[in-house]
C-alpha cells in the first residue's frame, strides 16, 4: 500500500464509487460478502487497491496545501515541477493563530515588525504525490489556494 487506507467514513461516503471499483473486478455483491467472510486478507488487499486509487486522484487534482501551527502558516502551490511555499511567522509569543483571537490579531497586524513572510520553491522528489501526502499527514489540508494567492499578491 503506497498512501494510507481510507477511514471507515471515507469508505461510507465513496460507497458507490467502491461498488463501481469492485464491478470493474467483476466482483458482485455475493462475491464480495463471500470474500470477506473467507478470504479477509484478499478483500484487505481490495480496500488498499481502491484506497490508494482514491488517494491517487486527490493528489493529482491537489493545487494548494494549508498548514497552520501556533506561530506559523504554511502556504505551498503545488505546481508541476516543485512547490512555491509562503511562509507567515508571527514572532509574538502572545499569538496563536490557530485561534480566531490569534488570527485576529495577525489579520490586523500583518505590517507589524513581529510578522515575517518567507518564500521559497521547494522541488520534489521522484514521488510528487508522495511528497504531498506526507505533508497532508503531518497536518497540511487541501485547500482552494485563497490565503495563497492573497498573500502572494501582498508580498510579490
Amino acid at each position: 500500500m503506497k498512501y494510507r487506507r481510507l477511514t471507515k467514513e471515507q469508505f461510507e461516503e465513496l460507497h458507490q464509487e467502491f461498488i463501481n471499483f469492485l464491478a470493474t473486478q467483476s466482483v458482485t455483491a455475493d462475491e464480495w460478502a463471500n470474500l470477506k467472510a473467507n478470504k479477509p486478507e484478499l478483500a484487505e488487499m481490495e480496500l488498499d487497491v481502491f484506497s490508494d486509487l482514491i488517494w491517487e486522484g486527490v493528489l493529482n487534482k491537489a493545487e494548494f496545501l494549508e498548514h497552520f501551527s501556533a506561530q506559523h502558516i504554511y502556504l505551498f502551490r503545488l505546481g508541476k515541477k516543485k512547490m512555491k511555499a509562503i511562509v507567515i511567522n508571527v514572532k509574538n509569543p502572545e499569538v496563536d493563530i490557530t485561534t480566531q483571537e490569534g488570527y485576529d490579531w495577525l489579520r490586523e497586524n500583518l505590517m507589524d515588525e513581529r510578522v515575517e513572510f518567507l518564500q521559497a520553491d521547494k522541488p520534489y522528489t521522484e514521488d510528487k504525490n508522495l511528497d504531498k501526502f506526507k505533508m497532508i499527514e503531518q497536518g497540511a489540508s487541501i485547500t482552494k489556494g485563497e490565503l495563497f494567492k492573497y498573500f502572494d499578491g501582498l508580498i510579490n
